[in-house]
């Protein structure tokens, strides 16, 4: 069930009826020339089909997959190209207890396990429990946010870190800091090499445990991490700031954490686009990259309409924004240049859920050529490739 769904007002759809008969006119017109197509409007249109590539579920029995990262290079015992994805559940499935990233090698549709992390790191307040925050870098190391809990619920969960892998799968290091509690969304990343900065959303902040009616805390921070990346050895931290503030974040019981999510930069790095799942809509910071203070939430760049709590987020080759929905198994496509919202497309039809697929999608990572998306259902814990 791949169905579009677009917004149109009915003056557009009106504009729609006299455009498509000037077109089929035209057409006529010029059928001796060669059959007329129309150029997409956005990216969705172009992804025919769904293809579920593997079971994420490792022999130690992880489950609940969240992060979803493309390899940019060869390093150790991971291909450019491999999808790595990240389990947030422990095999009872206690949500914040996942220990494992999984990599899926394209080549052989084979999957290996990439890397256990020491479910007691005492290195990483609170434990364990590997978020959507996620990135490898070109020097081979991937970085991975920790929003862990004792018991599946907020009311034990700690302040967490972020843990630097080596190539090989082996912790190299953690980030620890006051301005890192919960890194819950996908990271936006600019790798320059031997310099690289992160943006990961941080949704721990004031949150407490999620019994009775869970207030909405505005305290989710969005944290640019600078980086020195020396040849060989874990990346190091030079320099953090906080960039934008006040988000709402919430406790939950069916999901664990409500929160910002998805990070995404635009092609010029002029802005920051950040999904806000408590106000269901999509903002953007100026001067991400450079900015010295937090710009607050930022501006709103769309709210509500086809986005029904808002998720991981990700830029298609076109420059328009594909965002995962919470509360439905949607993927809406943004044209961030005018703010329209163009599209949103089933990719997840699961009726086991009201509505379909509601809670089952959460990463998503373009593929290296452009031509599609890798996405989770961690309803039934797959990754799967829409193109």
């Amino acid at each position: 069930m791949n169905h579009l769904t677009r917004q149109f007002s009915p003056r557009a759809a009106r504009a729609l009826v006299r455009t498509l008969i000037a077109a089929t006119v035209t057409t006529a017109a010029f059928a001796t020339a060669g059959v007329a197509h129309a150029e997409p409007q956005g990216f969705l249109e172009t992804v025919k089909h769904h293809t579920t590539l593997i079971n994420t579920v490792p022999d130690n029995g992880d489950q609940n997959p969240y992060a979803v990262v493309v390899a940019p290079v060869t390093a150790g015992t991971v291909k450019q190209g491999d999808v790595l994805v990240g389990n947030f559940n422990n095999s009872t499935n206690l949500q914040g207890t996942g220990s494992t990233i999984v990599n899926y090698h394209p080549d052989t549709k084979q999957m290996t396990v990439f890397a256990t992390v020491p479910r007691d790191l005492k290195e990483c307040p609170g434990g364990i429990g590997l978020s959507t925050a996620m990135t490898m870098l070109k020097s081979g190391y991937v970085i991975v946010g920790s929003t862990p809990s004792n018991d599946g619920t907020t009311g034990t969960k700690g302040a967490g870190c972020l843990i630097v892998i080596d190539p090989q799968g082996k912790v190299a290091s953690t980030i620890v800091s006051p301005n890192i509690n919960d890194p819950w969304g996908n990271m936006a990343v600019v790798d320059n090499g031997t310099t690289a900065t992160l943006f990961v959303s941080n949704a721990g902040f004031g949150v407490g445990g999620a019994n009775g009616n869970p207030p909405v805390f505005k305290q989710a921070t969005v944290l640019r991490l600078d980086l020195d990346v020396p040849a060989g050895k874990p990346p190091v931290v030079k320099k953090e700031t906080v960039v934008g503030s006040g988000f709402g974040a919430q406790a939950d019981k069916g999901v664990f954490l409500v929160g910002p999510t998805g990070l995404a930069l635009s092609a010029d790095q002029k802005l920051l686009y950040v999904s806000d799942a408590i106000g269901n809509r999509v903002t953007e910071i100026d001067e991400p990259m450079t900015r010295d203070t937090s710009a607050g939430v930022g501006r709103q760049l769309t709210a509500d309409g086809l986005l029904h709590r808002p998720l991981a987020m990700v830029t298609a080759p076109n420059g328009h924004l594909l965002v995962t929905n919470a509360l439905n198994g949607q993927v809406v496509e943004i044209d961030p240049a005018s703010g329209k919202q163009l599209y949103a497309r089933w990719i997840d039809t699961d009726k086991a859920q009201s509505p379909p697929g509601s809670g089952d999608l959460f990463g998503i990572a373009m593929t290296p050529e452009g031509d599609g998306f890798y996405y989770v259902q961690d309803d039934v814990n797959t990754l799967v490739l829409a193109k």
